[in-house]
């Protein structure tokens, strides 16, 4: 059977994926798109968009208890586990429909099966009808990654949970101890501390949310802790014996000692590695490092006519990094002239509670790269709508370059912080000075307010604080 010829190909239907391929379309490009699973990838399924389904109805539990705070009543309030992952499963599987919608308006072709390199340009496909095979001058390796499992800590399903288990959860905790402080570990130990579980979270590194600003570390730690989680730092789970039907006894060494403690359930949310394997990559010579494609600034892996985007690509492992790389990839086959991405103007957002977000220099990286910095902070408790809206606990961090204005970073904690950001990201984008923020009205009241504060605290000229 003779191949089917494409102008590009594109390996994994992720936000990378789908992305690129839709944009090709666009610009005229004939185009295939290969996925094992579910279109929309790992994000839309089984990672950013079920999960805040699921911290969505966290939230709505959360101030039913605060009613009487808004002058309401509530009483008897009460949770169905099963119908909040219920709801969770239902807005990926309307999204997952989504994506097979503009695919097919855009008149992509997607073959469903498990794809390989067989030489350059060239694609097996095995499906459930057979082998398929594809052809095209171009192709986007975006196969995204999977949760790493530490020897010991695998995860089972039952006593010990990957994040896809946590998702579909089939009980509430009573116990539970999480493994890892990045977004994934804090957004499930959010959500299950918000619906009664007693957890525990246990970071390698000497502060949770490691990637993040150490000042909003700190506060993060302290709002755990207030809501009654057991923050362990500088700490690892050495061990974990699994007792079925008992629960686990977690090994766990801190400061030089071990000591155990008993959970009925553990979830492992130690980092990710990508999708490399079975894809013929070695035989075409193509650079793997820590199981992620070396690129250049463009995606481009080496290998004539060969790209890879998104998770499997290397940090940050964001899928609106992801989907952006796919753009800027499709313009670039299509004869355009692309901007590269910066990473410094990606945000990363955490939606625990409260809301973790933040883009470019933390004020330590600003230092240590040389610049004189001036860095600007406005509490929650001064601004009226954080006030009206019960959310008063939180902080907006700026930091700048002293000599030139420059916005190197910005860090927030706090209620809709992940909504918030995206102004300070315009800005960096914009390459935006103090003097234009300064400038800038922003409306009353809002949440918005204390970016423009924060910027005025910088230079010694905060009006409400």
């Amino acid at each position: 059977m003779a191949a089917r010829t494409f102008d590009l190909i594109v390996i994994g239907a992720g936000p990378g994926g789908y992305v690129a391929a839709i944009r090709a379309a666009q610009l005229g490009l004939n185009v295939a798109v290969v996925e094992r699973e579910n279109l929309g990838g790992i994000c839309l399924n089984w990672g950013c968009i079920p999960t805040k389904a699921l911290l969505r109805s966290a939230e709505v539990y959360h101030l039913m208890h605060r009613a009487e705070e808004f002058g309401l009543e509530a009483d008897d309030i009460d949770f169905d586990l099963d119908a909040v992952v219920k709801r969770s499963r239902g807005v990926a599987k309307q999204l997952s429909a989504g994506v097979a919608h503009l695919l097919k308006k855009n008149k992509v072709t997607v073959v469903m099966g498990t794809a390989r390199l067989t030489a350059p340009g060239k694609v097996a496909v095995t499906t459930d009808k057979g082998e398929d095979s594809l052809e095209a001058k171009a192709v986007i390796l975006a196969t995204g990654a999977r949760a790493r499992e530490l020897p010991g800590l695998e995860a089972d399903g039952d006593l010990v949970w990957s994040y896809r288990d946590a998702l579909v959860a089939k009980r509430m905790p009573k116990k539970l101890l999480v493994i890892g402080s990045g977004a994934i570990g804090i957004e499930f130990a959010s959500f299950f501390n918000t619906f009664g579980a007693k957890v525990t979270v246990v970071e390698v590194l000497p502060r949770i949310l490691p990637v993040e600003d150490e000042e909003i570390s700190g506060l993060a730690k302290k709002a755990f802790q207030k809501q009654g989680m057991t923050i362990l730092e500088g700490a690892a789970v050495k061990q974990l014996d699994r007792r079925k039907g008992k629960g686990v006894t977690a090994h766990i060494e801190a400061g030089g000692k071990v000591t155990t403690q008993d959970f009925d359930t553990v979830i492992s949310a130690v980092g990710i590695v990508g999708n490399t394997e079975d894809l013929g990559l070695d035989a075409l010579g193509v650079k793997i490092d820590r199981t992620h494609v070396v690129v250049d600034e463009f995606c481009r892996t080496g290998v004539a006519g060969l790209y890879a985007i998104g998770d499997i690509a290397g940090p940050p492992w964001l899928a609106h990094k992801a989907s952006h790389e796919g753009v800027m990839v499709a313009e670039l086959i299509a004869g355009g002239k692309p901007h590269p991405i910066r990473a410094g103007a990606i945000a990363g957002c955490t939606y625990c509670n409260p809301q973790v977000a933040s883009v470019g220099m933390t004020e330590a990286a600003a230092r240590a790269a040389g610049h004189e910095v001036k860095v600007g902070r406005f509490p929650f408790i001064g601004n009226g709508k954080a006030i009206a809206l019960g959310e008063p606990e939180g902080l907006v961090k700026t930091v700048f370059d002293a000599k030139t204005g420059e916005l190197l970073g910005a860090h927030m904690i706090g209620a809709e912080v992940t909504e918030l950001i995206q102004g300070y990201i315009v800005g960096r984008t914009l390459e935006t000075t103090e003097a234009e923020l300064i400038e800038t009205v922003f409306p009353h009241p809002t949440l918005s307010e204390m970016m423009h504060e924060s910027v005025l605290s910088a230079w010694g000229r905060a009006i409400h604080f």
